[in-house]
């Protein structure tokens, strides 16, 4: 069996090492931008290249023939390569453009569900005008001076702006929306909602739905959720699936959601989703609301859900391309998770300490090591990149175990790096749940 993988970073290499543990052993024909030691050790194919060169991706699909394709990151899939990949004949785990507007366009987005009454958005408006009054009136008036902006397009997770956190003032907010709207052609004005962030992944076949552990994100910098935000310093998962400040009604509304999604977008593009549907989701005060939906896995969310995924990987992707996914094709271990990203000790703010070398410790089978921006020189040592090093997940009975575990590999990293030590950590898990239970007891 072959495999065509288009993917890179840490999400791409915990996605191969998934595949390579299935019981069909299939090549796996990898298509990354950089050399990915990680995918590398487990491909018997590697090409470097660009993944947005759609007729070099087609030469080498129709030349190796793979039995399907994955496409791992979020700028392919906007842009339609599942869709030229089946048009030659493969297979393609990864939704068609028409689809992937669920991420590409948070306008398609808010207005798809408001189509087909799924009760999950705040308030928002979409504007394609350049008109300041009018952007001015509806966030003074209309979400009283507490908003995000949204820009209308994939933009590597950095189009999302929030007052208060990125935009001091109002004029500032519209300052960015009519640069939105000059860019991409429109732009999306939410109210800023209060609550508790978490995410739900989901394999999705037409109208087959079937949910992953719930797991939840740290985008800022620094201790504390602090400093500028980025593509996700680290993540938690949970051994019941669920999160410890969530209730069971929180969770399956965030189910039903993602399935009413499938729903709603094969009615509205006259065609199955097949692929990840990944659902951002935040807890507030009177139950869920959607913040964003993203057409693939995330970065470190997949750290964290495919090392337990104890059924077989390629035994689902088939099942979603034939149209016969099912609840007992997916099994997870009940175990938890705790992931911290080793970075640059510049990242996000400088590239500095690029080309530094950097050694890891032994990983213990109660562990992973996910290889993100680094490079490896010819005699086999390890040079960091600008960006996310390597995605480090301890696993264990708890979150306090797995956290124990992952926190003790950090700790023996050497180089110029830095981590999150406090992802996991029993303060930050409490945090939450004591900040959602107050919201949700001043109603």
């Amino acid at each position: 069996m072959k495999i065509l993988l288009i993917t890179s970073s840490a999400r791409g290499h915990a996605i191969a090492d998934a595949l390579s543990r299935s019981r069909h052993q299939p090549d796996i024909i990898s298509l990354c931008p950089s050399r990915n030691p990680g995918i590398r050790r487990l491909a018997s194919a590697q090409h470097v290249m660009n993944i947005m060169d759609f007729p070099s991706v087609l030469e080498i699909a129709r030349s190796t023939r793979p039995d399907f394709a994955f496409i791992g990151p979020d700028d392919p899939i906007g842009a339609g390569l599942a869709d030229a990949l089946e048009e030659a004949g493969i297979p393609t785990v990864a939704p068609k453009k028409s689809l992937a507007r669920i991420e590409a366009s948070k306008g398609f987005t808010r207005e798809l569900l408001a189509e087909f009454g799924i009760d999950a958005s705040p308030k928002f408006s979409v504007f394609t005008r350049a008109e300041p009054k009018l952007l001015n009136k509806y966030i003074v008036q209309e979400l009283g001076g507490e908003y995000v902006v949204k820009y209308d397009a994939l933009k590597g997770g950095k189009g999302v702006k929030l007052s208060g956190e990125h935009l001091a003032t109002v004029e500032e907010g519209i300052a960015y929306a009519l640069e939105c709207i000059e860019e991409c052609g429109q732009v999306v004005l939410e109210e800023k909602l209060t609550g508790v962030e978490f995410s739900l992944l989901s394999f999705v076949s037409d109208l087959q739905v079937v949910d992953m552990p719930a797991v939840q994100d740290h985008k800022r910098a620094y201790e504390g959720d602090t400093g500028p935000n980025t593509g996700g310093m680290g993540t938690y998962s949970d051994c019941n699936h669920s999160l410890p400040f969530l209730t069971e009604e929180d969770l399956s509304r965030a189910k039903e959601i993602n399935r009413l999604t499938a729903e709603a977008l094969m009615k509205k593009c006259g065609e199955g989703y097949c692929g990840i549907l990944y659902g951002g989701f935040i807890a507030v005060k009177d139950g869920v609301r959607l913040i964003e939906y993203n057409a693939r896995f995330g970065d470190p969310e997949a750290l964290n859900i495919l090392p337990l995924l104890s059924s077989d990987f390629v035994d689902i992707c088939q099942a979603m391309l034939s149209r016969e996914l099912a609840e007992d094709l997916v099994t997870f271990d009940h175990k938890a998770t705790v992931c911290k990203y080793i970075t640059p000790k510049g990242y996000p703010e400088n590239k500095d300490q690029r080309g530094q070398p950097v050694k890891f410790p032994n990983i213990p089978e109660n562990a992973r090591l996910f290889f993100g921006d680094i490079s490896e020189t010819e005699d086999g040592s390890l040079q960091l990149g600008g960006s996310r090093t390597a995605g480090i997940v301890g696993i264990g009975k708890n979150i306090a175990e797995a956290e124990k575990i992952t926190q003790s590999l950090c700790e023996q990293v050497e180089g110029p790096v830095r981590f999150r030590s406090d992802i996991g950590t029993e303060a930050l898990v409490s945090q939450r749940s004591t900040t959602l239970s107050r919201i949700r007891s001043a109603r």
